[in-house]
Formats: C-alpha cells, sequence, structure tokens
C-alpha cells in the first residue's frame, strides 16, 4: 500500500458511472444538496449511441423512477422511443407472422413507459448530476477497498484507493456505494455471492438499421389490429419453447436483439459467435434471420454469457455501505425488471444515507430494508425459475404474462408508485394481504409449468389484445392514483381479491380441458392459496370478438 498517495474525503464514494451509480448519485445528491458525492468511473469520455449495456426496455416502475422520481421525464420524452408495450410472437420456425398467436395492446395504456438507448442516457445522467454539483472523475479505476467496521458508531472511513492517469490517491469517505455492474466490487469484498437457482444463457447486438416487424407482412387485417402501426415500437418477443428472442429499437436508429434460453433445452455454445446465432435463428426464428441478412450491415457488437442470473447476501450495511444494480442481483431479462430494482435498491440507498447525514436514527432500518428488497426479489424470481418451458405453449403463456402483470401492477408497483417502500407502518398494516399475494404466486408458476405440460397447444392467428380487456386496461390506469394510508391498505386488499379471483378462473377454464388437472397437488396448493373454489369461464380472460377467441 502506498501510504503516500494523496488523501481526500468525501460524505459518499459511489464506485461506478453507469445507470445504477448515476441513478443514484442523482437521487441522493436530489436529497442532500450540500453532501460531497463522488462518482469513480474506469470509463473516460461520453458512452456511443446503441452502447451494448442491456436494460434498453423498461417497464413502469423503472420509467416512474426515472421520470418522476429523478425527474428526468423531459428527457425520455423528447429522447427516447415512447414503448408500445410488451408483444409476444408464437413464431418458433415459421416466418408468417400474421398466421400465429400474438400477445399485445392494440392501443397505447395509460402509464408510460420508454425504450431507453443507455448511451444516450447515460451521458444526460453524467450531465446532469455534474450540473448539480457531484463529481464525476473519470478514467479512474478502484484498485483497492479497505472497508471500516462498526461505522455505524463513531463512523470511521472508509477507504477507497484509486488509480488514474494522476497516479493513486486514496479516498475516505463516509459512505460507499458500489454500482460496479458485475465487477462486484463490495461483493467480491466481502464475500456476498450467491448462486441463483435460475439458470440462463443469453446472447445480444445490435444492428444499425431498424428491423420492422410490421413490413414481415402484407395482410391488411393483420396490420390493421392495432390503432397505430407501431409493433416495432414493443418490446417484441418471438418465443418457442425454452427460449425467447427480443427486438427492442433504440433512439439513435440502432435496434437491439438477443436471444435468451434454458440450457437444458438449447446448450451454451450454439450462439457464442454471431454466425452460431443466425445459423441458431435459420432453425428457430427464420424470418427474423432472413431480416438481419438482408440488413446488409454486420452487428455493431456481440456478446454472449453463460448463467446471467445471480444473487447477493446482503446489499445493505449499517457499516454504511451498499450494493445497487448488477453489482448485487440480476434475475432475467423477459419481463425487463432489471431498472426495476435499481429503482427499487436506490430507494432505500436514498433513505438510509439521508437518515445518517442528517443525524437521524437509520440503522434500525438496514435489516428491514434488506428484508424487504429481498422479498422484492424472490417473488419476481419465481416468475422465470423453470417457466421457459412454458414459453412454447401459446395458451399458457398467454394466461402468465396476464397473471404476472396483474401481480406485478395489482400489488409490486403499488408500492412503489405509492411510495410505500420505506413506509414500514403502512407495510405493516398491509402484511397480511401482501404475504397472501406472494403465496398466491408462488403458488400459480409450478401449476402453469404443469398444464403446459399436459394440455395439447394450438397456435391460431389471433391477437390477444390486453387492451380489450377493461379491467386489465384500469389496472394499468390505477398506477398513477394518490392514495392516503387507508385507500393503499383498499387498494392492496382489492389487488389480492383480483388476483383471486383471476386464479379461480384460470383453473376453472383449465378444468373444462383437463378435468384430472383437479387432482393435481398443484391444483390443491394453488386453491387453497386463493380460498377459491374452481369459477366457470367469467370476464376476467374474455378478449374482445375476433381477436381472441382462444384465450386461456
Amino acid at each position: 500500500m502506498n501510504t503516500a498517495a494523496p488523501r481526500e474525503s468525501c460524505d459518499v464514494a459511489v464506485l461506478g458511472g453507469g445507470l445504477a451509480g448515476l441513478c443514484c448519485a442523482l437521487q441522493l445528491r436530489r436529497s442532500n444538496p450540500q453532501a460531497r458525492i463522488l462518482v469513480l468511473d474506469r470509463r473516460r469520455g461520453p458512452s456511443p449511441a446503441g452502447v451494448h449495456t442491456v436494460g434498453e426496455s423498461t417497464v413502469e416502475i423503472a420509467a416512474h423512477y426515472f421520470s418522476e422520481v429523478l425527474g428526468l421525464g423531459e428527457h425520455l420524452r423528447t429522447q427516447q422511443l415512447r414503448k408500445f408495450g410488451f408483444r409476444f410472437f408464437h413464431l418458433d420456425g415459421r416466418e408468417d407472422i400474421d398466421g400465429v398467436q400474438e400477445i399485445g395492446v392494440s392501443r397505447y395504456l395509460n402509464v408510460t413507459s420508454f425504450q431507453i438507448d443507455r448511451g444516450l442516457f447515460e451521458n444526460h445522467l453524467r450531465e446532469r448530476v455534474r450540473a448539480l454539483g457531484v463529481e464525476v472523475r473519470e478514467g479512474c479505476t478502484v484498485s483497492g477497498l479497505e472497508m471500516a467496521r462498526g461505522a455505524h458508531g463513531a463512523a470511521p472511513a472508509h477507504v477507497v484507493r484509486c488509480q488514474s492517469a494522476q497516479g493513486e490517491r486514496r479516498l475516505h469517505a463516509r459512505g460507499v456505494i458500489d454500482a460496479s455492474g458485475r465487477a462486484g466490487l463490495l461483493k467480491r469484498e466481502l464475500g456476498l455471492a450467491e448462486a441463483s437457482p435460475h439458470d440462463g444463457h443469453s446472447a445480444w447486438f445490435r444492428t444499425p438499421y431498424r428491423i420492422d416487424i410490421e413490413a414481415w407482412s402484407d395482410d391488411a387485417q393483420w396490420l390493421g389490429r392495432c390503432e397505430q402501426s407501431q409493433r416495432w415500437l414493443s418490446t417484441n418477443h418471438l418465443v418457442g419453447e425454452g427460449y425467447w428472442v427480443w427486438l427492442i429499437p433504440l433512439a439513435s436508429g440502432y435496434h437491439s436483439v438477443g436471444i435468451v434460453a434454458d440450457p437444458a433445452l438449447h446448450p451454451p455454445g450454439q450462439f457464442s459467435q454471431y454466425e452460431g446465432a443466425l445459423a441458431w435463428l435459420d432453425r428457430h426464428q427464420p424470418r427474423l434471420a432472413r431480416a438481419l441478412r438482408a440488413g446488409g450491415k454486420p452487428p455493431a457488437d456481440y456478446v454472449a454469457m453463460r448463467r446471467f442470473a445471480h444473487g447477493c447476501r446482503e446489499l445493505f450495511s449499517a457499516d454504511r455501505w451498499a450494493i445497487t444494480g448488477e453489482a448485487g442481483v440480476f434475475l432475467d431479462p423477459f419481463y425487463s425488471p432489471g431498472s426495476d430494482f435499481i429503482a427499487i435498491a436506490n430507494a432505500y440507498i436514498d433513505n438510509l444515507v439521508t437518515h445518517d447525514l442528517r443525524g437521524e436514527p437509520w440503522t434500525p432500518y438496514v435489516g428491514i430494508y434488506g428484508q424487504l428488497f429481498r422479498s422484492f426479489y424472490e417473488s419476481t424470481l419465481q416468475l422465470y425459475v423453470g417457466q421457459y418451458r412454458v414459453f412454447g405453449h401459446p395458451q399458457a403463456l398467454a394466461t402468465k404474462v396476464i397473471w404476472d402483470y396483474t401481480y406485478y401492477w395489482g400489488v409490486l408497483c403499488q408500492l412503489f408508485f405509492q411510495d410505500r417502500l420505506t413506509d414500514i407502518a403502512a407495510l405493516g398494516r398491509s402484511r397480511e394481504p401482501l404475504g397472501r399475494a406472494r403465496a398466491l404466486n408462488e403458488a400459480m408458476q409450478p401449476w402453469l409449468r404443469r398444464w403446459a405440460g399436459s394440455v395439447p397447444a394450438s397456435n391460431h392467428a389471433v391477437l390477444l389484445d390486453q387492451a380489450g380487456l377493461p379491467w386489465f386496461a384500469e389496472l394499468n390506469r390505477s398506477l398513477v392514483d394518490v392514495l392516503d394510508d387507508e385507500g393503499f391498505r383498499a387498494r392492496i386488499l382489492h389487488s389480492l381479491a383480483r388476483m383471486e379471483e383471476l386464479a379461480a378462473e384460470i383453473i376453472g377454464r383449465a378444468l373444462a380441458q383437463c378435468p384430472g388437472c383437479a387432482d393435481w397437488p398443484e391444483t390443491r396448493a394453488l386453491l387453497q392459496a386463493a380460498r377459491r373454489e374452481p369459477a366457470p369461464a367469467g370476464t376476467l380472460l374474455d378478449y374482445p370478438p375476433g381477436l381472441g377467441r382462444d384465450a386461456a
């Protein structure tokens, strides 16, 4: 150790100047305008447009966080693309996109989300935090950490050793936030790595041209299903058993393409290189493979990753350190939850750091917030573990998407939009219905797996128009309501009741196709969690006539 290295100090050192770190620094600065916050970033200069970083598709929590919590709405509305929701096509091995089941919306729903060019967005974030007085030190590599113990007492400073063109410096920081991505500086330093039960592998790349799936058909009826011919603005999922392929447009003119697969069904190594990916797409998504060849230009980049999911035993510490973004946990990109978990982790970090800097009690909340984050993480993890076989069954996937979003919008989003993540009293009052909702979701996921493996699949040329389900569209709209404490508890109770009603109807419809599934242990567990008997086909899954006759 170079004891002669220059010393300096700060209130908070953020290790990493990517999305998670810049968002955390901006949020902390907005809450603590007098604090000295320093961001250490090993990169130098602005990020290029279309930079090869996953996390371009945002969903409602992240969009609300970026727009309302961080105040970046103007940039999102004017410099990024408004997302036309999620969209799913069962096109495995086929080219007739107008001849298969489509899951999506025919019109925009109330709450806006975005497709984000990460290069453009992170450059804007960097300018924003600097304008607010945060120092972003580029070309700075963390060469060592000396983490203080017992920092909740007399606040001994952590020491971060930094290497740059100017040599090594010793930074004494009251608090350290690790946002170093998969480098996981604190996770490695403190031995916090935790394996994930979810196994998946992926490859992704950017094309320097648009991929417009509406150009794949000239069928007037299919083209007219949506109020606007903007399917290309959706996060499009091309799905089959054990895998899915994403198509995400970027404001810079690039298009992001990714392949994500269960290694048990699609062994790793098949798309470790771009040529292998094209050959794999020839078999599974030939229409996309043809579009890529017709583009006439090679991809701007290519990244392949095995076993992308990972966990972390601890994210917040009474020793004044915390972890956010991929430096902590990563689940799966299917529902684009990465930025959601940045928003959730940063909400807890902001609360803890702000109380500490103001001299207010904060250490009792460290364990509570860690447990709450863990609950979010484990609840969301259930949506993915073992579920990739469901992707090849059109009816099961349509049911799963509706179910998963009922849980996400009705419970998880309500906690964030209503600013109740750190409201211990409100969470305590709703503990029982929140626990029941989580248990119900955990019972639904294995039931969906068994159902998908037991009922013959059909793949008809229909649009299952989620915007045509009035209750579903209203659930989305309800996110913008402003609720008092009683209203919040009533909302959670209503969401639980809707989940129970939906579970009973799903099972009732399934029994009409598969009477024997009444005897499955998974069915009995699900009905017990729902506290309902199977219900006959009702209105919850009745899609508009002519668009969705084959709903689950």
